[in-house]
């Protein structure tokens, strides 16, 4: 699994690195980790991509749920 973090000016600015940090505790087997520039979806970040399927609306709160979910679902 590939996992791609917008690290742009707005994202990161909403905390697009304690995302990476709480992705990090996750402990994820088999997971590629990669900072990005802008996806284009300013508005709607923080954004990720996970195997190509983008993600918005990241926060270091919520992305456990959203990769669990993702990894559940697909999506």
């Amino acid at each position: 699994m590939v996992i791609k973090i917008c690290m742009g000016s707005s994202c990161h600015l909403k905390g697009s690195y304690e995302v990476v940090e709480k992705i990090k505790e996750m402990n994820l087997e088999g997971v590629k980790l990669y900072g990005s520039l802008c996806f284009g979806k300013c508005a709607n970040g923080i954004n990720i991509e996970i195997d190509g399927v983008l993600i918005s609306s990241v926060t270091p709160d919520n992305v456990k749920e959203k990769i669990e979910k993702f990894l559940k679902e697909g999506n």
